[in-house]
């Protein structure tokens, strides 16, 4: 059994910490005495050195599965410029020539990234059983519970994966998770009758102020926008539900306030993504307006105030994006703006998700085809494949939907509540209340303003963002291409 004073040696010759974060070490000790883990850590824990620690102790791959590509491809990056060689990334953006090398070399590398999906293909499963595996990773636990009934079904699949697989030591890990969703994760991968350690650490970041600013209508919520980006320190981040949005008001705020803004979505191409990423990392961009695409792997520790243009479906979602600010611990803050019936969005994409009890019953009588109903068709199949007939899914449907509901509803009680905003988030993630103070939230009547709470932009302030003086368009050009 390797003991805490080797794992700490090992983390500051190989990654350069001084001291593990709290958490990581009772998840790496039960990792290294082989025993499956949940982990369930604020947003800026350092999860993915969970796993990259114990890869370089243990005789093995390392399976990591993932739910974005524009995630795995981060961590992949990252890996590499660290000097790691043998990881490798199956996606779709493989060619078949490509696939069938990866494949016949997997058992040579130490990290494999795969998506759910891919994970679930024949001559994959076959050549992970010929791998020596040390560790299963299920990043983005909560999708497990979350994505599974509703558009990535493949999650569901893992579990019978497992099986073939044997039965590695497992590690789930996930940012935000209520006491029902950990049991749902255990219960979906198999794991419920097996003991496995859970590390879980509160949702509370104490140097994140929480408010809310409610508006009128979209004129006035954008007013109230303009003003808050004038006022507060950056660098920042802003959240919308619509790419169209995101990229209209990144633009307008650049010809409002002169600030280098950019907007960061799936519908901007992979390499543009990247370039905006690194300038965001390299502080030449002071503001991101982006949709939920952004954040997941950025490790930025300065970020100084997350603000939400739209609302998000639950308060997993929303605690999890607010987490990226504020990781080097110093006063940030986190704001929601919410115009009546901003509830409507989605509430809307939740009904879109989920189709009639009709669809359900002609499909399973074979009376709609796979292709004509896209996403909804595969999930739907599926269903039929896995033998469930059209009651029985009909009934998931049903009861996903309430849950939506249900979350939406605790949503909104976090929007219009007057008490402590931070309680209510423990109180829904199971945890204790703590005492209320001047610097936790806008609830009990607390007044703040940017200046109260440290975070007024300066002149100072300006001047230490390297973008101010220039066109970012035009720094993108000189860092790719060598144009002066």
């Amino acid at each position: 059994m390797i003991s805490e004073s080797q794992l700490t040696t090992v983390l500051q010759q190989r990654f350069d910490y001084p001291s593990f974060r709290p958490g990581q070490l009772e998840v790496i000790s039960a990792i290294m005495n082989g025993q499956s883990t949940l982990a369930v850590l604020p947003t800026g824990a350092g999860k993915t050195l969970l796993y990259q620690l114990p890869a370089y102790l243990m005789n093995g791959s390392v399976v990591i599965v993932s739910p974005l590509l524009s995630l795995m491809q981060d961590q992949v990056s990252r890996l590499r410029s660290n000097g790691e060689k043998s990881v490798i990334m199956l996606s779709s953006l493989q060619s078949v020539e490509q696939r069938r090398m990866a494949l016949v070399r997997l058992q040579h590398y130490r990290f494999i990234f795969a998506s759910p999906e891919v994970l679930a293909q024949p001559n994959v499963i076959s050549a992970l059983e010929h791998t020596r595996l040390s560790l299963f990773v299920v990043d983005e636990a909560h999708c497990v519970s979350q994505w599974g009934p509703d558009f990535r079904p493949h999650y569901l699949m893992l579990k019978n994966l497992l099986r073939q697989l044997q039965l590695p030591t497992i590690l789930m890990l996930t940012a935000t998770a209520t006491k029902q969703v950990q049991q749902d994760i255990l219960v979906k991968l198999g794991l419920d009758e097996q003991p496995v350690k859970k590390v879980v650490r509160s949702v509370n970041r104490e140097n994140i102020f929480m408010a809310v600013k409610k508006s009128l209508n979209s004129a006035d919520k954008r007013q109230q926008l303009l003003e808050l980006v004038t006022q507060l320190v950056g660098p920042g981040v802003i959240y919308f539900s619509s790419r169209k949005q995101a990229t209209q008001i990144s633009q307008w705020l650049q010809e409002q306030t002169g600030l280098s803004v950019a907007a960061y979505h799936a519908g901007i191409d992979q390499t543009t993504r990247y370039k905006i990423q690194h300038q965001f990392m390299q502080n030449e961009l002071q503001i991101i307006c982006a949709t939920s695409a952004f954040g997941m792997g950025i490790d930025k520790d300065d970020i100084r105030y997350v603000i939400h243009y739209h609302l998000c479906a639950n308060l997993e979602n929303y605690v999890q994006e607010i987490g990226r600010a504020g990781r080097d611990g110093r006063q940030s803050i986190a704001i929601l703006l919410y115009s009546a019936g901003d509830e409507q969005i989605p509430r809307r994409l939740n009904q879109l998700t989920i189709p009639s009890q009709q669809v359900v019953e002609d499909f399973v009588a074979g009376q709609i085809k796979v292709e004509q109903l896209g996403d909804i068709g595969e999930l739907l199949n599926f269903y039929v494949m896995a033998g469930w007939n059209a009651e029985q899914i009909n009934q998931g449907f049903i009861l996903r939907k309430q849950q939506e509901n249900e979350q939406l509803m605790a949503m909104l009680q976090y929007i219009n509540s007057n008490d402590c905003r931070r309680n209510l988030v423990l109180t829904y993630f199971d945890e204790v209340k703590i005492e209320h103070d001047q610097n936790c939230c806008d609830g009990k009547e607390t007044k703040w303003s940017a200046s109260s709470l440290g975070l007024q932009r300066t002149l100072s302030s300006d001047k230490q963002m390297q973008a101010a003086s220039f066109d970012w368009h035009e720094r993108l050009e000189q860092l790719f291409f060598g144009k002066s």
